[in-house]
């Protein structure tokens, strides 16, 4: 029998704070990420809330500090989110002391970062000094930053990572998804250790335009804290985030050779597609439904074995009342039973990061036994009255198996089960 695959590192940059520890906590004491938006002026703009990562002027405890990720000369090669992907692969390559210096070593660590979108701010400011100064004042490295493997190729490039490299661009399904491919990667021997997540940071005039151009966006003004609010009857859109989520993983038999501490196992992975429509899924939940029952097989657990669901839930009314579907349709009688959390009421929604940085909280949940509040949570729809949301504040749980799901534009699906160590 193959050893099992386990988390040893994790690191993350969020709308909570930069760090695990800082997030986490927060987290757990049902603070709020969603603040106003400051870094451009909104203007006639709609949208006026957003997740963003707090700098060190707001958040000297654990702001942002891009110092202390890559030099002037270094950042002007990059967009924002491979900054973020920079800090959270330190955080995590520190944490399982993974820093291959040997060839060997260095051609068996994978790199996989998903992302959604990329560097969509240089896009938007290059066309605009194309259009106002000419070509020749566009800079050398505006591809470069835009990019959307970018972050993984500069984390590849700066700690030498010499395996396999990718980025799923999956829309809100790419952390997850790259997770999934790192777990593939080192079963079929291609790789022995990957580091694995997603980077996004796309809060953006324009981004922010056409989400709301969808109307998938929460409008909230007065109270950003209050603006996401998934499951409850007043949500009225998403709120847009940012920040990235990286893990190494490995195979436990390699962990503990290496004399590296296993933090969490890694049980099943699962993929579908809905085949049904760009923006909203089944009302069955069918598509969904596949991906969760497929991690299930992989991991070889019931549907009641699953002791917590960290939820994609993004605030949309048709995506959260999908969702649930899906849930429904997978554990049937045995979801009621099983404690649902929705942690992007407290981040907003990442894109393409969400996967990573909600396996995270997955993972730490089934550490200590902790399930994060789902915020503003007051009034569930009539219909959803029987399931057990976990809101208001923290709750304590005896944690085995936690899912966490990740789902996108076009009908991509992905589940994770993240289990205890």
């Amino acid at each position: 029998m193959s050893s099992p695959l386990v988390i040893t590192g994790m690191g993350m940059v969020s709308p909570l704070g930069c760090g695990v520890n800082a997030s986490w906590e927060r987290l757990l004491a049902g603070r709020s990420g969603v603040s106003s938006i400051t870094r451009f002026e909104t203007g006639e703009l709609p949208i006026k809330v957003a997740g963003s990562v707090p700098g060190m002027e707001s958040d000297p405890e654990a702001g942002f500090d891009p110092d202390r990720v890559a030099d002037a000369k270094e950042r002007r090669k990059m967009e924002l989110f491979s900054l973020y992907a920079m800090a959270a692969a330190d955080e995590a390559l520190t944490q399982a002391n993974w820093f291959p210096s040997s060839d060997e070593d260095r051609l068996a660590t994978a790199t996989i970062v998903g992302s959604g979108i990329g560097g969509f701010p240089t896009i938007t400011q290059a066309q605009n000094t194309l259009t106002t100064r000419g070509h020749r004042r566009l800079s050398p490295f505006t591809v470069p930053a835009f990019l959307a493997n970018l972050a993984a190729g500069n984390v590849s490039i700066r700690y030498g990572l010499r395996g396999p490299l990718g980025c799923p661009v999956t829309a809100c399904a790419a952390g997850v998804q790259a997770i999934g491919d790192g777990m593939r990667l080192i079963r079929s021997g291609e790789a022995e250790v990957a580091l694995v997540g997603g980077a996004e940071a796309c809060i953006d005039p324009l981004s922010l335009a056409s989400f709301h151009a969808m109307k998938a966006l929460s409008t909230e003004q007065e109270a950003p804290a209050k603006a996401s609010r998934p499951f409850d009857q007043a949500r009225n859109g998403f709120v847009m985030g940012e920040g990235a989520g990286l893990l190494v993983i490995e195979t436990l038999a390699h962990a503990e050779a290496r004399g590296a501490t296993p933090l969490a196992f890694l049980s099943g992975y699962g993929t579908s597609a809905d085949a049904h429509h760009i923006t909203a899924g089944p009302e069955d939940g069918a598509g969904a439904a596949a991906a969760i029952r497929a991690a299930l097989r992989m991991a070889g657990l019931a549907p009641e074995a699953i002791d917590h669901i960290n939820a994609h839930a993004t605030s949309t009314p048709v995506g959260d009342r999908a969702e649930i579907a899906s849930l429904r349709n997978a554990f049937g009688d045995a979801l009621p039973g099983i404690p649902i959390s929705a942690t992007k009421s407290a981040t907003g929604h990442l894109l393409g990061a969400a996967g990573g940085v909600e396996s995270i909280f997955s993972a730490l949940a089934a550490i200590q036994d902790r399930l994060p509040p789902t915020l503003n949570l007051e009034h569930v729809d009539a219909d959803l009255s029987d399931l057990n949301f976990v809101s208001g504040e923290a709750r304590e749980h005896r944690c085995r198996h936690v899912l966490c799901n990740g789902f996108g534009f076009g009908g991509v699906n992905a589940a994770l089960i993240v289990s205890k160590a």
